[in-house]
């Protein structure tokens, strides 16, 4: 065998696993922009058409993880640390598990979604997924550090928000909400989606934890 033949052997699977958090990321961005439709559809029916694709989503999210997992036990050399392979596409699973988890609420508690506090949240959890592929994107060279450090910035934003979107949403709701099945519903439904932009951002300190590493 020649010596080219056995460095290949060696060499890091870059694009493999680059490819496939690129992958992943752009995912949670179809699942974000769904989010916002979902709660912008007035009809339960089509509104359960969409979060069907959003479920429908999370299982390629699932199917690219799982990817990313056989991946990892098969290549001796990675781009990064495997702890560190492991605990982004671990962060990554969540957001789209939030994601679907929050979506099928809203129909499962039949709760109309006009509302102010979910409609806000919806738009945080979809700047939240474009922000995160901005920063995952830009893992496979790290050339733009610039970019990644401001959607990681972005990122932290959004959290800080959705926690005073959710404090304002709760203090709204006991103030003007004379049923207490609905407080108990819509509250279940901004503590989810407020889980999502946390999820976001463990995401993102991974993300900051390679760099710091790899820059």
């Amino acid at each position: 065998m020649s010596l080219n033949s056995i460095l290949k052997i060696f060499l890091p699977k870059d694009r493999v696993f680059f490819a496939l958090f690129e992958n992943v990321a752009e995912v949670l961005v179809k699942m974000g922009d769904k989010v916002v439709d979902i709660i912008n559809e007035p009809s339960y029916e089509e509104r359960a058409k969409l979060i069907k694709e959003v479920d429908d989503l999370e299982h390629v999210n699932d199917d690219l993880t799982h990817s990313i997992f056989t991946e990892l036990g098969k290549n001796f050399i990675t781009p990064f640390d495997r702890e560190d392979i492991h605990y982004l596409a671990s962060a990554l699973d969540d957001i789209a598990d939030y994601i679907y988890a929050s979506v099928k609420k809203i129909n499962f508690y039949h709760v109309n979604p006009d509302d102010p506090g979910i409609r806000k949240m919806g738009e945080l959890i979809q700047e939240g997924t474009v922000q995160v592929h901005k920063a995952v994107t830009e893992l496979r060279n790290m050339k733009n550090m610039r970019q990644i450090t401001d959607a990681l910035v972005a990122i932290n934003s959004i959290e800080n928000q959705a926690d005073d979107i959710f404090d304002m949403s709760i203090e709204r709701l006991f103030a003007t909400e004379p049923d207490a099945k609905e407080v108990i519903k819509k509250r279940e439904i901004y503590q989810v989606m407020e889980i999502v932009t946390d999820k976001c951002e463990d995401a993102s300190n991974v993300i900051e934890s390679i760099i710091i590493k790899y820059a």
